[in-house]
């Protein structure tokens, strides 16, 4: 037997437990709503989470703009326990004179953005969808195909009841790879970096003080990012450094000495000296983008819409704004009686987001290139520009207000 839902979201990772927090917020309590999530989901508590920071913990920088969109789902106050605000970011370009620091209290903002533990951010997000009790999740369940038909999509599950669903509108967020996607026959274009993002903890033996650092490099952008004390560290920062390929695979075979003496040879000594590693991993780093995003009963969201470049941590912030876009189009749609996969209502979201994406793409992507170029007039101008923020308070605003995703929560 088939079951009738309104809205069914294929992915319960951060996107898509946001989107179903936002949608079972916004959308009538008659809207039917189902999580779809693979990988087996910690069991309902009774109270909120307990979380002690771990040194080798995964972490997300949330923008300011994602700092709003979360104020206003009521999720602030329950993330902000385990947040390390960022007071100031110091940009640079190793080898050159060009620099400038962005500071929050410039602004008025309390912070330009904060750091958050992966796991956190996923157990207040999943406790608050349970708090809610307006989306069925359905764990560990996947959906394995989606056929296209008259008023929707019909939908094959496995590993739980039902079986078969029949939705109005599918939400595809089950990732960069995403099954879903590729079985819908929706397409994407891929841009290669030849690049790979190794990843970890470092402790320093200064303290950070709510700063984060991206230093441009010949071998591509090198950040940390402040994080909360640890055990066994009081001060820890999250490392994303872009590297070629056999480079990286060789940093993550050496010795912690040797990868910290190359860090630190790359980075400098801004926060003293780098005392400790945590776990590395590492990853190859491409562009992809779904210029179809929507069609009649579907839309595609997250990753699996668009996979970007770690520069200025833009990904899930950008995902993030198009939560809050697709509640903003659906909701009185929805109230005035359309159905949520409308191809009219969909396109109203698709046509909203399209200059955020574009901008915030081709920003993650032209910038690591700009850095990386070896003109010396194209350095030249690089540094002149990066300095001369400092002294073009208008410019430099557009910059930070453009890192935080402000212009688009305007538009």
């Amino acid at each position: 037997m088939t079951e009738q839902r309104d809205i069914v979201i294929a992915g319960g990772g951060m996107v898509g437990i946001s989107l179903a927090l936002e949608l079972g917020r916004l959308l009538p309590a008659t809207s039917r709503i189902t999580l779809v999530e693979g990988f087996t989901l910690p069991p309902p508590a009774s109270s909120a989470p307990d979380y002690h920071p771990s040194f080798d913990a995964r972490s997300t920088a949330l923008s300011y703009s994602s700092q709003l969109i979360y104020q206003a789902m009521g999720l602030w106050p329950a993330l902000q326990r385990w947040l390390c605000p960022i007071s100031t970011i110091h940009v640079s370009s190793r080898g050159h004179f060009g620099s400038t620091l962005l500071r929050a209290a410039d602004y008025g903002w309390q912070a330009l953005g904060h750091v958050v533990e992966n796991p956190w951010l996923g157990q207040t997000l999943l406790h608050a969808l349970r708090g809610q009790g307006r989306v069925e999740l359905l764990n560990p369940a996947q959906v394995v195909a989606a056929t296209a038909v008259s008023g929707g999509v019909d939908l094959a599950l496995e590993g739980t009841t039902p079986a078969r669903l029949h939705t109005a509108l599918l939400v595809v967020a089950d990732g960069a790879d995403s099954g879903l996607r590729q079985g819908l026959g929706v397409s994407s274009s891929e841009k290669t970096y030849r690049q790979h993002a190794l990843i970890c903890n470092i402790a320093t033996a200064q303290p950070h003080s709510g700063c984060a650092f991206e230093r441009f490099t010949d071998e591509g952008p090198l950040a940390l990012l402040p994080l909360l004390p640890a055990a066994g560290s009081s001060n820890r920062s999250a490392l994303v450094w872009t590297l070629p390929p056999e480079r990286a695979e060789s940093l993550l075979g050496c010795t912690d000495d040797k990868f910290l003496a190359a860090l630190q040879q790359r980075f400098g000594y801004r926060l003293g000296r780098l005392l400790q590693a945590g776990a590395r991993q590492a990853y190859p780093l491409s562009l992809r983008h779904c210029e179809e995003q929507v069609r009649a009963g579907v839309v595609v969201m997250g990753n699996a819409a668009h996979a970007l470049h770690p520069v200025a941590g833009q990904g899930f912030n950008l995902a993030l704004r198009d939560i809050a876009a697709l509640g903003r189009v659906l909701a009185p749609a929805v109230a005035a009686g359309a159905s949520p996969g409308s191809l009219s209502v969909l396109q109203r979201y698709r046509e909203h987001q399209r200059e955020d994406q574009l901008r915030t793409i081709q920003f993650s992507d032209r910038l690591p290139a700009l850095f990386m170029h070896s003109d010396p007039m194209l350095a030249l101008a690089r540094d002149l520009a990066l300095s001369g923020l400092d002294w073009a308070a208008p410019l430099k605003r557009a910059f930070v207000e453009h890192a935080a995703g402000l212009e688009a929560t305007r538009g």
